[in-house]
């Protein structure tokens, strides 16, 4: 690498300590020596000097110095992101088999659930610590350009060049991407579709860290939502569209609304009644797990049309529009202003 050169900071990145933002992009970097790039004024944020506990915001800019470590070889990326070589290896191949969209800018994955996308202390296994195995005939490491928590499942961007990372992670901050999601919620919306906003910030809670709607410190958050099908009043089928990038918005904001994602654990009662079922949902076997899925994403692409990527449903949730007989090819189910 040549070079000072700076990133962005992403909507999916809002609110995240500095030291981990750049471990997650450079997961060879020890800490000793982030240290002392920041005690000698080498990674600034906004052009200013920071501290590793720092936390970045969406749109600032990060000064990346030449001497950071980009490149780094598979054994060496997988200890320092607590999986070994063969777990990395075996992970990155099954992600090949994920793939659902490639061209000489971009990989898109169909991320499964389960799946963290980066790592953390109680997360050993995760994308970032297999991406050297999705370098598919290019010289540099895919980069991650977005995220997806850990339990929902769907469309995964990768940058497949410094460059294109750059590319992409300017669409998703200037809002040039779309991002589609369908989800099952407990009930009936009181409206066919509309406009949530309501302005969420991190509070600590009795289960750990909690998103919840603050007016006072919270920050905009605004989801368009529409109702594609439903099962009487006990469940509906939702396309969702996230306008800002805030943590665990959509299910904040379905809890909000009254009707709680499928399966949400953390904020959606996990054993939800239903008038039309007797006890629990689970039991007219629907799995319990989170009903979320990152279905579509639009990108921009220079010179050519919108990319639209499209992600195929998980089976647990697949099963369950078989039990709800919804139909994941209706021609109601086609994005909405499109």
């Amino acid at each position: 690498m040549t070079g000072v050169r700076n990133e962005v900071v992403e909507d999916g990145d809002d609110d995240q300590r500095l030291d981990r933002w750049l471990r997650s992009r450079f997961p060879a970097l020890k800490q000793g020596k982030l240290q002392k790039l920041l005690r000698t004024g080498q990674v600034r944020v906004d052009g200013a000097r920071a501290k590793a506990n720092d936390r970045v915001s969406t749109g600032q800019t990060i000064r990346i110095p030449p001497n950071i470590n980009e490149e780094i070889p598979l054994s060496q990326a997988a200890i320092v992101g607590g999986m070994d070589i063969e777990q990395a290896g075996r992970l990155g191949d099954e992600l090949k088999e994920r793939i659902i969209y490639i061209d000489d800018e971009m990989i898109a994955i169909n991320k499964p659930p389960g799946l963290a996308v980066q790592g953390g202390s109680k997360t050993e296994t995760h994308v970032d610590g297999a991406l050297d195995r999705l370098k598919m005939g290019s010289k540099e490491r895919p980069r991650l350009v977005h995220r997806l928590d850990k339990d929902t499942s769907g469309v995964l961007v990768l940058a497949r060049t410094r460059k294109s990372a750059a590319k992409l992670a300017k669409a998703f901050q200037m809002r040039e991407t779309r991002k589609i999601y369908w989800a099952v919620v407990i009930g009936k919306p009181p409206h066919e579709g509309g406009n949530i906003d309501a302005p969420l910030a991190k509070h600590p809670g009795a289960r750990g860290e909690m998103v919840q709607v603050d007016e006072d410190q919270g920050k905009s958050a605004r989801t368009r939502f529409r109702i594609i099908d439903n099962a009487g009043k006990s469940m509906s089928w939702l396309e969702l569209e996230p306008l800002t990038g805030r943590t665990h918005q959509l299910r904040v904001h379905c809890q909000l609304m009254g009707n709680p994602i499928l399966g949400d654990g953390k904020y959606g009662s996990i054993e939800t009644h239903n008038d039309e079922y007797e006890g629990s949902v689970f039991e007219v076997g629907i799995e319990r797990r989170l009903h979320l899925h990152a279905r579509s994403l639009h990108i921009p692409r220079q010179g050519k049309q919108m990319i639209e990527i499209t992600a195929p449903l998980p089976k647990h949730m697949l099963d369950t529009w078989r039990t709800l007989g919804f139909d994941p090819d209706d021609e109601q189910a086609q994005p909405f202003d499109l």
